[in-house]
């Protein structure tokens, strides 16, 4: 099942190198192996605008363009704040399925780093401890956050 339902703030749509015609077998197959109910916006893409436009171009596809005819889109995960700010691309082979949990785990961060103005480590998840930026002084993280544990000067982590 999709869990982008959950996000906030977040503007949905997917971009398909297909034709309009196409995304109303394809929605109903989504929703049907997935067990979901897709709700935002497929953007038909044929001639590739969009995709060039993103960078969303496999290189092979472009170096044998004469040969091949139309390049193939890469698959692409990008994360637009709302003020319109693209704050994450994630880029896979066409061949590889891209990890749905790793895209939410790093909204869950971007959204709690913008509101917290903390920073997060690698792998983290809501719940765990948040890093205070080094823009923030030892004393001024401690008045805002409470404790404060200190592995390095620039390396100091606290609650969210």
């Amino acid at each position: 099942m999709l869990n982008v339902f959950r996000l906030t703030n977040a503007n949905l749509w997917l971009q398909s190198a297909d034709k309009l015609d196409s995304h109303g077998e394809w929605v109903k197959d989504i929703n049907e192996v997935g067990n979901t109910n897709v709700q935002f916006p497929i953007i038909a893409d044929p001639d590739r605008k969009v995709a060039f436009l993103y960078d969303m171009i496999d290189q092979r596809d472009l170096d044998n363009i004469a040969e091949k005819g139309i390049p193939f889109t890469i698959r692409a995960v990008f994360i637009i704040d709302p003020a319109k700010k693209i704050r994450l691309t994630m880029l896979y082979p066409a061949s590889t399925g891209r990890n749905s949990a790793e895209v939410l785990r790093v909204i869950d961060a971007l959204q709690t780093a913008d509101k917290k103005g903390i920073a997060t480590p690698i792998d983290w998840t809501v719940g765990e401890d948040v890093i205070v930026p080094p823009s923030v002084s030892t004393e001024d993280a401690k008045k805002k956050f409470g404790e404060v544990r200190e592995l390095k000067p620039y390396l100091r982590y606290t609650k969210a």
